[in-house]
C-alpha cells in the first residue's frame, strides 16, 4: 500500500466512525420520539441504526448520554436550518419594500417549525423536561434564543436602512416570532396533523402584515 493510500485509509476510519455515530444519534432520536425516554431501549436504537447493541455503547456510554446527545444533535440541525433561513434576509435588506423578503422568511420559518423534526423535538422536550430541565434549556437556546438574536440583527439592519421604523430590534424579533409561531401552534396542535402548505403561507402572510403595521416604514418618512 502506498503512503497516499495509507493516509487515505487512516482518514477514512474517523469518518466512518463519525458517520456511524451520527447514524446512531439519528436512530436514537427517532426511537425516543416514538417511545419516550422511559419506554425506549438501547436495543431498539441499535436495530434502527443497523448496528449491534455493543456498538451503541462504544459510541455513547449509557441510555441517558444517548438521549442527551440525540436531542442536542437534532436541535443543532434545526438551529442550522433556522439560521440559514434568517441569514437569507441579509441579502435582501436593500429591497425598497421588505414585505416580500419578510414573507419568504416567515414561510421558511413556518415550514421548519412545523416540520417532523421540530414537532418531535418539541413534544419530546416538553414530555421529558421534568427530568431533563437542563436539556430543555439547551434546546431552547438552539431553537429560540439564538435564532431570535440572529433575527434581531437582521431587523436592526432593516431599521438602519430605513426599511423599518426605528425600533428595539430584540423586541421586534420577539414580536415577529410570536405572531408567526402562536398561530402555528394552534394549527399543528403539536403534531396532531400536518399543516398544509397553503395554511403555512396564509399564516406567514398574516404575521408579516401585522408586523409591518407596527414596524413598517412610515409612508413619506
Amino acid at each position: 500500500m502506498s503512503s497516499v493510500e495509507s493516509r487515505g485509509s487512516r482518514a477514512a476510519a474517523p469518518r466512518r466512525r463519525s458517520d456511524k455515530r451520527q447514524a446512531i444519534l439519528d436512530a436514537a432520536f427517532l426511537v425516543f420520539a416514538r417511545r419516550g425516554y422511559a419506554q425506549a431501549c438501547v436495543q431498539e436504537v441499535a436495530e434502527e441504526a443497523g448496528v449491534a447493541k455493543p456498538t451503541v455503547y462504544n459510541h455513547l456510554d449509557d441510555k441517558e448520554t444517548l438521549f442527551r446527545y440525540a436531542v442536542e444533535a437534532s436541535a443543532d440541525v434545526l438551529l442550522a436550518e433556522l439560521l440559514a433561513t434568517i441569514d437569507d434576509l441579509r441579502d435582501r435588506a436593500a429591497e425598497q419594500d421588505p414585505r416580500a423578503a419578510l414573507t419568504d422568511l416567515a414561510v421558511g420559518l413556518a415550514r421548519i417549525c412545523c416540520g417532523e423534526r421540530a414537532v418531535a423535538l418539541r413534544r419530546l422536550t416538553y414530555a421529558e423536561s421534568p427530568h431533563f430541565a437542563d436539556l430543555a434549556d439547551a434546546v431552547q437556546e438552539r431553537t429560540a434564543r439564538r435564532p431570535l438574536a440572529a433575527l434581531a440583527d437582521r431587523l436592526a439592519r432593516l431599521a438602519l436602512s430605513g426599511r423599518l421604523r426605528p425600533c428595539d430590534p430584540e423586541q421586534a424579533a420577539g414580536h415577529f416570532f410570536a405572531l408567526l409561531t402562536g398561530p402555528l401552534e394552534l394549527l399543528s396542535r403539536l403534531g396532531a396533523r400536518p399543516v398544509p402548505a397553503a395554511e403555512l403561507r396564509s399564516t406567514a402572510e398574516g404575521a408579516v402584515d401585522v408586523f409591518l403595521r407596527a414596524y413598517g416604514e412610515v409612508p413619506g418618512g
